[in-house]
């Protein structure tokens, strides 16, 4: 499939690796840089979703999204991303990522509001919800560490009980510093992970992405 991914924020917190560890499936593996798993809370809005070779569809293929994620390498070493948990304001999107690719998706009422210099992200579904308002800075090199959390090219998840991956293509990520103005959340909680601190904030304008089908991992 393909959709475009705008107004996007990064934000990342460290985390313990053994304490991760145990929230992956078999086959699967912690990732780290200097020592230290990532744990990522991920808003943006999707465009353009649509099947390759087939128009986008009015509506549907527009709507806001929020992700729960770590980062991990597969059965083959590539590295990838889990997702916890993905938030979804179209309920037949929500359907179809979770027949077709297993992902633990939810539908929740969500929005994405661009003002001057920031943007705000709200989301609400049963026992969880999102508060957030960024503001953008100035264009960021793609250092080591950005590289390590947004240079991902793969996903995985349990598909009727068994371990699949996906292959994702997209341009380098345009990223931009990002200072968070605010944030009230209920989402890592609901998904059963703790963090502590200010989060690491990136922000990017968007990217064009294409997903291929899901193949089972060996």
């Amino acid at each position: 499939m393909l959709q475009n991914w705008e107004s996007l924020t990064f934000l990342h917190w460290r985390c313990d690796p053994a304490t991760m560890q145990k929230r992956l499936p078999p086959g699967l593996e912690i990732d780290t840089f200097d020592g230290c798993a990532w744990v990522g809370l991920v808003p943006f809005r999707i465009t353009d979703l649509r099947p390759a070779r087939a128009p986008r569809l009015p509506w549907i293929s527009n709507f806001p999204e929020t992700n729960v994620r770590t980062y991990v390498r597969g059965p083959d070493g590539e590295p990838s991303v889990w997702f916890f948990t993905l938030e979804a304001a179209r309920l037949a999107a929500v359907l179809a990522a979770r027949a077709s690719f297993g992902l633990p998706y939810h539908w929740a009422r969500m929005r994405v509001r661009r003002e001057e210099n920031s943007v705000v992200y709200t989301s609400s579904r049963r026992r969880a919800r999102t508060d957030i308002r960024i503001v953008r800075g100035d264009p960021v090199p793609a250092r080591e560490l950005e590289h390590f959390l947004t240079a991902r090219f793969r996903l995985h998840a349990m598909r009727f009980g068994r371990l699949v991956y996906a292959d994702v293509e997209h341009e380098t990520w345009p990223l931009r510093a990002a200072r968070v103005a605010k944030i009230e959340e209920t989402l890592l909680r609901a998904a059963g992970i703790t963090v502590s601190g200010e989060p690491l904030a990136h922000f990017a304008e968007i990217v064009h992405t294409r997903i291929g089908a899901p193949k089972l991992a060996r």
